[in-house]
């Protein structure tokens, strides 16, 4: 195989980008490089880790997303001040070093995001309500997928919170974050009316107090995009 397809394979296989971030994030807990600091050049680190810049780009990129670090033009890569989030190995982090399949993290979500919505309508305020339109307007009026993404996580943030359990709002908002990240082209694939669908049903239901009809929508919206998932794959 030419160095040059295999150089390619190796940046878009992830548990390379796995094993790069891992060496990432013991900079960040041995102190090489502390919260709002400058990351070395990328070709200093591909030395360091023995792997191509383009992985090493992607890898970065990743944590970018995750919010762990920002990439400024023409300067390079600085440490987020918020860095602890990645040492406190958020779903995300496990999801890469971890191996956990994105099959697994809509069956978790299935198993429990159904009740928050049943407890959303139970416990929902009026600006829960409110909060809950604005997301479903914003999917609705969603140009790109990044537009469509932001909508989307909005939505549910706003029935973790409107279920009124701070544990399960603080899982189930990394967990989603997790599956839609990985879900971009999926996005680019899917059409957005069946989401904007979902998201009028279970916020109808919502509104109207009626917990069985949030489980049940919420419940249909959840094994939607598993089937999605599954012809992706």
């Amino acid at each position: 195989m030419p160095s040059t397809a295999i150089a390619n394979q190796d940046q878009q296989d992830p548990r390379v980008t796995a094993r790069l971030i891992a060496r990432i994030k013991r900079l960040i807990a041995d102190g090489s490089v502390s919260p709002g600091s400058k990351f070395p050049p990328e070709r200093e680190m591909a030395k360091e880790f023995g792997a191509n810049r383009a992985s090493v780009r992607q890898a970065l990129k990743v944590l970018e997303m995750m919010g762990v670090l920002s990439q400024r033009v023409g300067d390079g890569t600085y440490l987020s001040e918020s860095a602890e989030t990645i040492l406190n190995e958020p779903i995300d982090f496990l999801v890469l070093l971890d191996d956990l399949s994105h099959h697994e993290l809509l069956e978790t979500r299935l198993i429990v995001e159904p009740e928050l919505a049943a407890r959303a309508a139970e416990r929902a305020t009026a600006e829960d309500i409110s909060i809950l339109r604005s997301a479903v307007l914003a999917l609705e009026r969603s140009k790109g997928i990044r537009d469509r993404l932001d909508a989307d996580m909005a939505f549910h943030n706003a029935i973790f919170r409107a279920s009124g359990n701070r544990i399960c709002q603080l899982l189930f908002k990394g967990i989603h974050r997790t599956v839609f990240t990985s879900m971009n082209q999926l996005s680019e694939r899917a059409s957005v009316e069946q989401p904007i669908k979902s998201h009028r049903k279970i916020y109808a239901a919502i509104r109207a107090r009626d917990a069985e009809a949030a489980r049940s929508a919420m419940r249909d919206h959840i094994l939607e995009a598993r089937a999605l998932l599954s012809k992706k794959s």
